[in-house]
């Protein structure tokens, strides 16, 4: 090494092991550290950190992802509450929320007993079923109208349109 800045018309170069000759870094051989504002400072040069990332399936969005967004914008009330319904493969869950007392208005499900009957009915009837008892809680608790419907995302399968039925002859869901 000391031969090589001798030829170049520089000073020699000193062994990069002696801690003379390295008075500011101790350890020359370090990593990259990454900086606050995000760029990485090398050696010899720093270079911005470019993050290219592209959204999955840009043009189709996600029906939960979409749900998810429009939740934030509707909020239901007392007076207005939101009526949220959850349906899985075998089953259907209603209920009316109240976001700004953080509450539930009421509550039914096809799993609830008085609602299937002592005979077990099929799911189809027993989700109509739970509609007609929405219709019922709503009066009785003096809500005429609603915020928003939230299916989160299902689409309008059997058991939601038997759903729906009786909420929308009440005139919750515009039809």
């Amino acid at each position: 090494m000391a031969l090589l800045g001798a030829t170049l018309g520089r000073p020699p170069l000193s062994c990069p092991s002696t801690p003379s000759s390295l008075p500011f870094r101790p350890n020359c051989f370090q990593f990259p550290r990454p900086c606050h504002t995000g760029v990485v400072a090398h050696r010899r040069r720093a270079y911005p950190r470019i993050e290219a990332t592209a959204r999955h399936g840009a043009r189709k969005e996600n029906a939960k992802v979409r749900n998810r967004r429009l939740q934030k914008k509707y909020n239901g009330t007392a007076t207005k509450p939101r009526l949220s319904v959850f349906c899985s493969n075998r089953q259907l869950y209603a209920m009316l929320v109240d976001d700004h007392g953080k509450k539930i208005l009421f509550y039914a499900s096809t799993l609830q007993e008085d609602i299937c009957g002592d005979p077990p009915c099929s799911t189809v009837e027993a989700s109509r079923r739970v509609g007609e008892e929405l219709v019922k809680a709503c009066k009785e608790l003096d809500i005429s109208e609603v915020s928003c419907y939230d299916r989160n995302g299902f689409a309008r399968g059997e058991k939601m349109m038997a759903f729906e039925d009786p909420v929308a002859q009440h005139g919750f869901l515009p039809r």
